[in-house]
């Protein structure tokens, strides 16, 4: 699909691309991550990490921390998710990776269609992660950096199967959920795992 050019109001080099990846799991942080490209260094194949192969993504995930200016990664935790609803959790996430960037952003980009209330300018860009290669940088890093943390649980707890569903409500997950009960990392406000307590 087809996009209109994105417009920037910016043409520095520190533009950070940022993207979230976690939303809709039971389980875990949200992960959000902030990266800003060197553009004398272009990387190639950067696009939406759910796009990518596993393998691909693990490729892309290693040019990238090799290559770029500045990225970080954060987080909000299963228990920030439970205290503050996902979409804020998110938003804190997005601005812990932002502000953790050495050196500091000067303009965000950042997917989705709402902008996670930093003091920096930038933008909203919807389906950003197919649109502009930082934000695709940004879901990459932390699409790896959540899967890591699913199969270190998965590690700790096989009989889950997170390896496999990465904490997504699957029939496996749900299934599991309701033989076991839900585990610390589960997040308590999300309606499958209220309905195991």
């Amino acid at each position: 699909m087809n996009h209109p050019p994105l417009l920037i109001d910016y043409s520095g080099p520190f533009l950070a691309g940022v993207d979230e990846v976690g939303r809709g799991p039971l389980v875990g942080a949200v992960v959000a991550a902030a990266v800003i490209l060197d553009p004398n260094n272009p990387i190639e194949g950067l696009k939406d990490s759910k796009a990518l192969s596993a393998e691909h993504r693990e490729r892309l995930d290693s040019e990238i921390r090799r290559h770029a200016l500045a990225f970080a990664i954060a987080e909000a935790s299963a228990l920030e998710v439970d205290e503050l609803n996902i979409y804020h959790a998110t938003h804190l996430a997005m601005r812990r990776a932002v502000d953790a960037l050495a050196p500091q952003a000067e303009y965000l980009l950042v997917d989705g269609n709402r902008l996670p209330g930093h003091h920096l300018p930038g933008q909203a860009v919807v389906k950003g992660d197919a649109r502009h290669p930082a934000i695709a940088a940004a879901s990459i890093l932390a699409k790896v950096a959540r899967d890591c943390q699913m199969v270190a649980l998965d590690a700790r707890h096989p009989e889950y199967g997170f390896a496999r569903h990465k904490g997504y409500p699957t029939a496996q997950h749900l299934a599991a959920l309701e033989r076991l009960g839900p585990l610390a990392e589960h997040r308590r406000s999300f309606a499958p795992v209220r309905a195991c307590l």
